[in-house]
């Protein structure tokens, strides 16, 4: 057979295919190409997966990095690509949504091994704006020869409603218009598709209500990669533009959408235009507007008059997928991302989706991670960890059951509101299996963390910590999660799957969150990327997962030589997604930073200056596994 794996000198499918012929319940057979092997490459995060009788490995490139090549295949010596810009910002003070990032997929593209390494840039989403100021286009994402461009900032309405500061920039997708003052011109939407490709990148965006005459005043929304963006109305903003689907990370299963445009503001309405599929941020009414979602070129919220900043667009992605072999037969389940280590079947699901058994029943192991709490306002508690529910083995049958990946939850933006809660993870087996939410952590003037499956850790000035839950009933499994410390004059940190938040302990320092847990053995492909890791660890650094935010604090600590809060973690010990808590400049430059993504980490507490917000919440994940 002779295909080889792309990491760690596995020789992946002549494993893959041993254990096949050794198991007559997985995979009946493999009918090789002649010579039987795909190309030999290494790069992003891994993913195979059938697609009818074909086996494609799919590389997924959330960062930037590169695709090498070191032998070419017998299935040709071309690849299929996904390549997604960044999505850009929506506009602040009455803003239209920021347009999506240019998508662009297309097939046959030739790869060599000389020179045999291609760089894979992955645009950033365009940055918040703060009112009052137009949004910013994302950044191109570029891979090989195919370049696509960032999608355009929405329009705003300046003191001085100049029809250029109205109107959304061009780019991969255009961005929304902004509402203009009564009697003036509406703000046009920027062009989308720029410069042009063929097929098109993107739509342009949506026109704001020309002129606002009515009780509300509604941006455009940004335009997406299957749709313009909405025309705002004297009745709501704009919605944002649809995305486009794409099977080549996951397989034909698991569709993701990419590349939905932002959603328009919306001045005296109950809501804002509403994001376009494909991770478009929503419009707001008022306060901050939603940010596009990471790795899918998502364009940003707008956000309307007199307060709250735009959204932020989403990050970029690139996929390259090829085939690697033929199948007579179909693989024992699908969903999610799908890899082979061990001699187990491992299906990870960072978005939602289904599982679906077609070769059973199979006995499936699980990991599930709930959403982290966000973190308090000024001086804060770390958000709590998303609780963990493991269960060894159950049998499963037929499918489909519904997969829910739960997001993090929000940082609180003023007093008196705590951090909000993350959400809930689970599979919808024939016994439904629930990891509860993260706590969010007390701030300022509403002190106490709330519960969950890690609590949140108690906020400035005696704040209690959030108890840990699990109100589910998860038989058979095994529950982790820990409260969150209680607080002195500063911030604690939030409860991890692993032990407890730290309360704050004195003037010399401010809570460490707690630490979470890694993924059993069975799921710690060391070819995967997705959960926390412990930096510095060779071999199996990844699948952590639960650790507490730490806790915020002003800048009087540091005169006593105390220590910012670090989320998730002992002293000198590993990382496991929480946020870290901030403390006030001068005294020190340490920022809070969010839960880490597909962790389950609560964000880390704001301090008591420019970075009071609390830190959001790290969304969760699951993990399934069976013997191949």
């Amino acid at each position: 057979m002779g295909i080889k794996a792309f990491n760690h000198g596995d020789d992946f499918v002549n494993k893959f295919v041993r254990a096949i012929v050794s198991d007559s319940t997985g995979l009946d057979a493999v009918t090789p190409a002649p010579d039987g092997s795909g190309l030999t490459a290494t790069g992003g995060v891994i993913s195979d997966y059938t697609d009818g009788p074909a086996v494609y490995r799919a590389h997924i490139f959330t960062s930037s990095g590169t695709f090498s090549v070191s032998a070419p295949g017998d299935f040709g010596d071309t690849v299929e690509y996904l390549v997604v810009a960044g999505g850009g910002s929506g506009g602040a003070d009455d803003g239209g949504g920021g347009g999506a990032g240019g998508f662009r997929t297309g097939t046959g593209l030739p790869v060599s091994t000389s020179p045999g390494s291609y760089t894979v840039t992955i645009g950033a989403g365009g940055a918040t704006a703060v009112q009052p100021a137009h949004g910013s286009n994302g950044s191109n994402t570029v891979f090989s020869s195919i370049t696509s461009t960032g999608g355009g900032g929405g329009g705003f309405r300046s003191d001085t409603d100049t029809s250029a500061g109205r109107r959304g920039a061009d780019g991969g997708s255009g961005g929304g218009g902004a509402i203009s003052a009564p009697g003036a011109a509406s703000g046009a939407g920027g062009a989308g598709n720029t410069p042009p490709t063929s097929p098109s990148q993107g739509n342009p965006g949506g026109s704001s209500a020309s002129p606002p005459s009515g009780p509300v005043y509604g941006g455009g929304g940004g335009g997406g990669a299957g749709a313009p963006g909405g025309n705002g109305t004297n009745t709501a903003g704009g919605a944002g533009g649809a995305g486009t689907a794409s099977t080549y990370a996951f397989g034909p299963g698991n569709p993701v959408t990419y590349a939905g445009g932002g959603g328009g503001a919306a001045r005296g309405a109950p809501q804002g235009g509403v994001g376009g599929a494909g991770g478009g941020g929503a419009g707001a009414p008022s306060g901050n507007a939603t940010p596009g979602t990471f790795a899918t070129g998502g364009g940003g919220g707008g956000s309307a008059f007199p307060s709250g900043n735009s959204g932020a667009g989403g990050s970029g992605i690139v996929v390259v997928r090829y085939q690697i072999a033929q199948l007579t037969a179909t693989a024992k389940a699908t969903g999610g991302a799908i890899s082979y280590y061990g001699g187990k079947t491992i299906h990870t699901f960072t978005n939602s989706g289904d599982f679906n058994v077609t070769n059973g029943p199979i006995s499936a192991e699980f990991f599930i991670v709930a959403g982290g709490g966000g973190a308090g306002f000024d001086a804060s508690g770390g958000g709590g960890g998303g609780g963990v529910v493991h269960h060894p083995g159950l049998t499963v049958g037929p499918g489909p059951y519904a997969v829910t990946i739960g997001s993090g939850g929000a940082g609180s933006t003023s007093q008196p509101v705590k951090g909000s809660d993350g959400v809930d993870s689970s599979i919808a087996f024939p016994t439904t299996y629930t990891a509860y939410r993260g706590g969010g952590g007390g701030s300022r003037t509403s002190t106490p963390g709330n519960p969950g499956g890690s609590g949140g850790g108690g906020g400035r000035s005696g704040g209690t910590g959030g108890s840990a839950t699990q109100p589910a009933a998860n038989p058979g499994a095994t529950e982790y999660g820990n409260a969150g410390g209680s607080a002195g004059d500063y911030g604690a940190g939030g409860g991890g799957a692993g032990n407890a938040g730290q309360p704050y302990p004195s003037n010399t320092a401010v809570g460490w969150g707690g630490i979470g847990i890694q993924a059993p053995s069975s799921f710690r492909d060391p070819t995967s990327a997705y959960g926390g890791s412990i930096p510095g660890t060779p071999g199996n650094a990844w699948g952590f997962a639960g650790g507490g935010g730490g806790g915020g604090a002003t800048a009087s600590v540091e005169s006593y030589g105390g220590a910012y809060g670090p989320g998730g973690r002992i002293p000198g010990g590993p990382y496991y997604g929480g946020g870290t808590g901030a403390i006030d400049p001068p005294a020190t430059t340490e920022n809070n930073t969010d839960g880490q993504t597909n962790t389950g980490g609560g964000g880390g507490g704001g301090n008591n200056g420019p970075d009071a917000i609390g830190g959001n919440g790290g969304s969760g994940i699951v993990l399934i596994a069976y013997p191949t």
